[in-house]
């Protein structure tokens, strides 16, 4: 356990402590009288220090001859005098790590590695046996120069990175034979990687003889190992096909329901219901604030009433929350909202998006140029980049009062705005309230706004033609009546 302090005045040693809470233990720490420490008995603190981890006494390394680096490998410190009253307290050290085991380890296993390697290289590059000299692999003479390993070639223009031989000169039954070892794969991207296709299914493609092609209408020959002379006919005949089949799908779908769309219909009503009440809560939030705004103005208008209750003196007192000062009770919530505003200007809540929102906007938006940030605070609890109207000595207080808490009687205090006590900046923290119930409305909107997205991209994609393509319906209830009527119209042609 070690220490090292260094020359700080105690008003930087405060500002190291960002929590206000602690403010009022810190100021008696700060407040103790220099402490004595070591065997010297010095207040110095400036130099290295170590503590006993038995008495918790702080002991300068230089007067019980321990170094600052000799220090980092103790684990656990004990004094002269805690050994001497407990013969069992030794000194414990941290082990050592030896760099040159460590060292030495990795060579061997590198050296284990690369002979590894070396020796399955090796084995890879043993030379193949020639091919059966009967299938259409061998029988190829010439480089097909469209494959892969043909435009790798020279003579094609590539790099021959690749050096492999033309796809369409490797013999069939060797490459059933022989198994590529994986350290003999060439490692490719994802996007690289080409999908494994049987050579059977091609092997009926790969003949000398020309063959007809597949596509509509066509009277050419099929490429080798095709079944198609060019991709335009292979397209061709995948459309025809797609004409042939959607239809009779489309049928289907239609005449069977399906569960998953009915589940969609009612999550979108449930999500629409849920769009209705966030539009309609905003609405409601902007009446309250018109009301409160034709609150203040008649406050305005409003003369001081000064009451002749003469208030009771009361000498109880409490601690602030957020400085810890002991403080009057009557002043408390003054003194506490000009703490909390106080500590709040030195923090920062900033985006590098400006609020967008049609309407009043709710946040302060203050652009600080040295960040680019957008301040995100409300904009009536902003301490930073707006403050307070000044109060004059004229102004009314304004609150609407109530009975029994919630029952609104109509009135508003009369008393001076600036000796008003009990309802200290009342209307800020009304227009904070509405202003955040604002916030979460919005919130709750885009919310609903992804969820409707995300239904209705899923209703549309359910009937998509490759979808329809792909899956077939069959309900046999209706087949069966289709089968019937057919049946029961071709008895009464034939009678």
């Amino acid at each position: 356990m070690s220490m090292k302090k260094y020359k700080q005045s105690k008003a930087d040693i405060a500002k190291q402590f960002d929590l206000p809470e602690r403010q009022s233990k810190i100021t008696s720490l700060l407040n103790q009288a220099g402490q004595a420490y070591c065997i010297c008995r010095s207040s110095d603190s400036s130099r290295f220090m170590i503590a006993c981890d038995s008495c918790e006494e702080w002991y300068h390394g230089d007067c019980i001859n321990i170094s600052e680096k000799e220090a980092k490998y103790i684990k656990n410190y004990f004094c002269d005098r805690c050994r001497e009253e407990d013969p069992s307290l030794k000194t414990k050290f941290r082990p050592q790590k030896r760099e040159n085991d460590g060292d030495s380890g990795r060579e061997e296993g590198r050296k284990k590695k690369k002979e590894k390697e070396h020796s399955e290289n090796k084995s890879s590059k043993r030379p193949t046996k020639d091919g059966c000299g009967d299938c259409p692999g061998c029988l190829q003479l010439a480089d097909c120069g469209h494959c892969e390993a043909c435009e790798d070639m020279y003579k094609y223009g590539g790099a021959n990175k690749l050096k492999l031989k033309c796809k369409q000169r490797i013999c069939v039954k060797a490459k059933k034979s022989s198994r590529v070892s994986s350290s003999n794969r060439i490692k490719k991207k994802h996007h690289e990687r080409e999908t494994y296709e049987p050579e059977e299914s091609i092997a009926h493609l790969q003949t000398s003889e020309p063959r007809h092609c597949y596509g509509p209408q066509c009277t050419r020959a099929a490429q080798y190992g095709s079944k198609y002379c060019s991709a335009q006919c292979g397209m061709r005949l995948a459309t025809a096909r797609i004409y042939q089949v959607l239809p009779q799908r489309i049928q289907e779908w239609s005449l069977s329901s399906c569960v998953a769309e009915q589940h969609n219909r009612k999550a979108l009503e449930v999500v629409r219901s849920g769009l209705a009440k966030a539009q309609g809560a905003l609405r409601a939030l902007d009446k309250q604030h018109s009301e409160l705004d034709a609150l203040l103005e008649r406050a305005k208008h409003a003369t001081i009433q000064h009451s002749d209750e003469k208030e009771l003196d009361d000498e109880t007192s409490m601690y602030c929350v957020t400085c810890g000062h002991e403080i009057h009770s009557r002043t408390a919530v003054k003194h506490m909202e000009k703490c909390f505003v106080k500590y709040e200007a030195q923090a920062s809540f900033g985006s590098r998006h400006r609020t967008r929102i049609d309407g009043q906007s709710m946040f302060c938006d203050y652009y600080n140029p040295g960040n680019g940030t957008y301040c995100k605070r409300l904009r009536v609890m902003c301490p930073e980049h707006f403050k307070d109207p000044k109060v004059s000595d004229t102004d009314v207080c304004g609150c609407p009062l109530v009975r029994n808490v919630f029952d609104p009687t109509g009135e508003f205090c009369r008393a001076p705005k600036k000796s008003c006590l009990k309802h200290y900046q009342w209307e800020k923290l009304r227009r904070a309230e509405v202003d955040m119930e604002r916030v979460r409305q919005w919130l709750r909107l885009d919310e609903l706004v992804e969820q409707e997205r995300s239904i209705r991209l899923a209703m549309a994609s359910r009937a998509g033609v490759l979808g329809l393509m792909l899956h077939s319906t069959y309900n046999h209830e209706v087949m069966e009546r289709i089968t019937k009527a057919n049946e029961n119209g071709k008895l009464k042609e034939s009678s």
